[in-house]
C-alpha cells in the first residue's frame, strides 16, 4: 500500500480555529480525545504556566480496526467496544464540566467504508462529536507535543509517531534557528510555517510521510507467517520499502546534531524494558536517551523470549505481546536508515498535541517554552 503523501513537501495545513468572543477563564479545563486504530486514549487539563496540569486520564484498549485490514470496514464489535469506553469519557467530560474539547480520531476511521456511521453511532449514543483529522495534522499535533524534548544542540530532527494504523514522519531542519530558540521554533508548528519576514526563527520542515502501517495494520499484513523471526525480519523490511519517497531517506545523516524523537506505546515500552521497570514510570522513560544498541538489544531480548515469555512479561502485558514485535519492526527500519545516539523516548503524542494547540490558540500558555 502506497504511503500518502501531501502534494508538496513541507507544506501543513494551518490549524482551524473557532473564533472565541472573549478570553477564555485560565481556570478552565480542555480535552483532547485520541481514538486510534487499537486504542482511545483521553487527557482533561488545566492551563498551568507555559504547560498544562492533567486533571483526569483515561486509556483503553478497544481495538477499533480489528478486521480492517480485510475487511475495509469497522466491525460491529469493535464499534461497541469503542461506544462503551467513549461513554466513560463522556461522564468524565461532565463531571468536570469541560466545554473546550477536541476529540479526534484517526487512521482506521479514515480508512474505514462506514467511518460515517460509526461517527453518527458515537454522536447519537454518547452526545459526543468524533472529528476524523488528515494525516498532515496528525503528523504536527506529534510533533509540537515533543517539542520540550528537542535538544538546543540538534539540528535535523526526525519525529516518529509510531500508531495502531499509520506513522507518522517529520523530518524538520533547525540549523538556521538559534541553539536556545529550537524548542520554541518547534512548538510555532502549530500554526503552520511562518512567512518570510516572521520575526521569530522559523523551524524547517524538509519533509514528511505518512505510512499506512502501525502496530495492529503490519501485524495483520504478516499474521500468516508462522515463524516468529522470519514474520519480525519481514515486517521490518517491508516498512523500510514504505519510506522509498521519503525525502530525506536517501541521505546519509551525520550522527552530530542529528535527534530523532520517538512517541508512541512501542517507544515508551522498549524504554521500560531497558530500565527494567517493574512498574511503568512516566517520569523515568519520558525524556529518556536510548543508543541504537541499547534498542537493538531490547528488541533481541524480545525475540529470544517468543510470544509466551512476551505476554508473562510484566512490561509489555498481554494485549500489547501482540502488538510490540510489529511496533519494534518499525523501530529498527528506522534504525537501520538513520542509526543515531540521540533517540528521545516521548511519553507523549497527539493529545498533548490537541492540549497544546487549543490552549495556545486561546492564549492561556504563559510565554514560556513558546
Amino acid at each position: 500500500m502506497a504511503p500518502k503523501r501531501p502534494k508538496g513537501a513541507g507544506a501543513f495545513p494551518k490549524p482551524v480555529e473557532s473564533p472565541a468572543p472573549k478570553r477564555p477563564d485560565p481556570n478552565a479545563l480542555y480535552a483532547a480525545l485520541d481514538l486510534g486504530t487499537n486504542s482511545c486514549r483521553m487527557l482533561i487539563a488545566q492551563p498551568k504556566g507555559s504547560q498544562f496540569h492533567v486533571v483526569d486520564s483515561f486509556s483503553k484498549s478497544v481495538q477499533l480496526g480489528s478486521g480492517l485490514e480485510h475487511s475495509g470496514r469497522l466491525s460491529r464489535s469493535s464499534m461497541g467496544r469503542t461506544v462503551q469506553a467513549m461513554r466513560v469519557c463522556q461522564q468524565k467530560l461532565r463531571k468536570h464540566s469541560v466545554t473546550r474539547m477536541r476529540l479526534v480520531a484517526t487512521e482506521a476511521c479514515r480508512r474505514a467504508r462506514n467511518a460515517r456511521d460509526f461517527v453518527r453511532q458515537v454522536r447519537r449514543e454518547t452526545g459526543l462529536q468524533l472529528e476524523i483529522i488528515q494525516p498532515e495534522e496528525e503528523a504536527r499535533l506529534a510533533v509540537i507535543s515533543c517539542a520540550p524534548l528537542v535538544s538546543t544542540k540538534t539540528e535535523q530532527l526526525l519525529v516518529v509517531d509510531i500508531g495502531g494504523g499509520s506513522t507518522e514522519l517529520v523530518w524538520i531542519d533547525l540549523s538556521s534557528v538559534p541553539n536556545r530558540e529550537r524548542p520554541r521554533a518547534i512548538m510555532r508548528l502549530h500554526a503552520g510555517f511562518h512567512t518570510p519576514d516572521s520575526p521569530f526563527p522559523a523551524a524547517k520542515v524538509v519533509d514528511w510521510i505518512s505510512v499506512p502501517l502501525g502496530v495492529a495494520t503490519l501485524r495483520d499484513q504478516f499474521s500468516d507467517v508462522d515463524d516468529d523471526a522470519a514474520r519480525y525480519a519481514l515486517m521490518s523490511w517491508f516498512f523500510e520499502e514504505n519510506l522509498a519517497d521519503f525525502a530525506p531517506y536517501k541521505d546519509e545523516q551525520a550522527r552530530e546534531g542529528f535527534q530523532i524523537v520517538g512517541t508512541s506505546g512501542t517507544v515508551t515500552t522498549v524504554a521500560a524494558s531497558h530500565l527494567g521497570l517493574k512498574r511503568y514510570d512516566r517520569t523515568k522513560v519520558d525524556g529518556l536517551r536510548m543508543s541504537s544498541d541499547q534498542i537493538e538489544a531490547v528488541i533481541q531480548r524480545y525475540l529470544d523470549l517468543g510470544p509466551i515469555g512476551r505476554r508473562k512479561d510484566p512490561r509489555i502485558g498481554q494485549d500489547r505481546q501482540e502488538l510490540i514485535m510489529s511496533g519494534a519492526a518499525i523501530l529498527q527500519a528506522l534504525l537501520r536508515c538513520w542509526p543515531t545516539d540521540r533517540l528521545s523516548v516521548a511519553d507523549r503524542g497527539l493529545r498533548e498535541g490537541l492540549l497544546y494547540a487549543q490552549m495556545t490558540a486561546d492564549g492561556v500558555l504563559e510565554d514560556g517554552l513558546l
